[in-house]
């Protein structure tokens, strides 16, 4: 059960819909019993890349799961594998979250990176192009599969008396 757990979602600067989906998942979480933080991936260059490196290690230290999107593109696919592989290598159960045209890219990027079975959940594409409520309608239906992939289910199941 994720009650008492607290739940990292990794977001970016570019995808709306990622942080509309987000956003409804960490409530679903929130309403399981769960705590929720976000940290926000932005530029990744220089010295604003060394900060961002420092800021989602110490973040990582704070969270008991994460999940890390969104895989929607060739760089912030890259991206996202990236720091999924980061948390991974703390030893949290870690999920990457990537759209269909890129579940492949994200795998071989994660196998080159030396986690080959890294979890990716998979989401339609396209979706940043979708209007919010159908977006929303996308959170929905996948998040009981972003649960199955997270090996996790919202309450304890009641043992049999």
């Amino acid at each position: 059960a994720l009650a008492g757990k607290t739940i990292g979602i990794r977001v970016d600067q570019i995808w709306r819909s990622w942080d509309w989906i987000s956003e409804m998942w960490a409530d679903r979480f929130r309403d399981a019993g769960a705590t929720v933080t976000f940290w926000r991936s932005c530029g990744r260059s220089g010295e604003e890349g060394e900060r961002m490196d420092r800021e989602l290690k110490d973040w990582l230290k704070t969270i008991d799961v994460a999940v890390v999107g969104l895989a929607n593109c060739g760089s912030c696919t890259g991206w996202t594998v990236r720091d999924a592989i980061t948390a991974a290598n703390t030893g949290l159960p870690t999920i990457a979250v990537a759209t269909k045209n890129f579940e492949r890219f994200a795998h071989t990027i994660a196998a080159r990176g030396g986690r080959s079975g890294l979890r990716v959940h998979v989401l339609p594409y396209p979706l940043n192009e979708c209007e919010r409520a159908d977006v929303m309608q996308v959170a929905e239906e996948y998040f009981d599969g972003l649960l199955d992939v997270m090996g996790a289910q919202l309450v304890a199941e009641k043992s049999a008396a």
